[in-house]
């Protein structure tokens, strides 16, 4: 199923979610010249009202479990109880892939990426979008090969754009 980023990120807008988009998506959106992704990554705060929030949006998209073998996602149930529990949630709904990560490899969750994280168009739809700095010291931290192979990209097009890595490339 092709990804409907603006949908999904619609959906979040309209329950008031705060979040953080992340991930290669981030970088894409950033402007970075590498080839976008086939699922969309989100940092949500965990606040408790957040939560809620959050489980109403993933009700309102009919979100399901991604499992390995399962093309449609397994259902369940986006209590805030549940949610809070899980560092990851990788789900499926209608529009597409997308995760939530409340504690980014590398980061201090959403309060962390919220500070240098700024507003960007996707489609029509405004969504907080990480700085490119701080996702790539998100995947340096995570170091997983599909991430490994970005970073050089990455940090040389942070550095044409005058991008302070600071740690990021130590």
């Amino acid at each position: 199923m092709a990804l409907n980023a603006e949908a999904i990120i619609a959906v979040l807008n309209a329950h008031g979610v705060d979040y953080v988009v992340i991930g290669a998506f981030a970088a894409h959106a950033s402007g970075a010249p590498i080839p976008p992704t086939l699922d969309i990554d989100f940092t949500p705060s965990s606040s408790a009202e957040n939560l809620q929030r959050i489980a109403d949006a993933l009700r309102e998209l009919d979100a399901r479990l991604r499992v390995a073998g399962t093309p449609d996602g397994v259902p369940f149930d986006p209590a805030p109880q549940l949610i809070i529990q899980m560092a990851m949630l990788n789900l499926t709904c209608r529009y597409g892939d997308f995760d939530l990560a409340f504690h980014p490899s590398g980061t201090g969750g959403f309060e962390d990426l919220a500070v240098r994280a700024t507003m960007v168009l996707i489609g029509d739809t405004q969504a907080r979008v990480a700085a490119l700095a701080d996702v790539i010291r998100s995947k340096r931290a995570a170091a997983r090969p599909k991430d490994l192979r970005v970073l050089p990209t990455l940090e040389q097009y942070a550095r044409s754009r005058g991008i302070e890595l600071g740690d990021a490339t130590e």
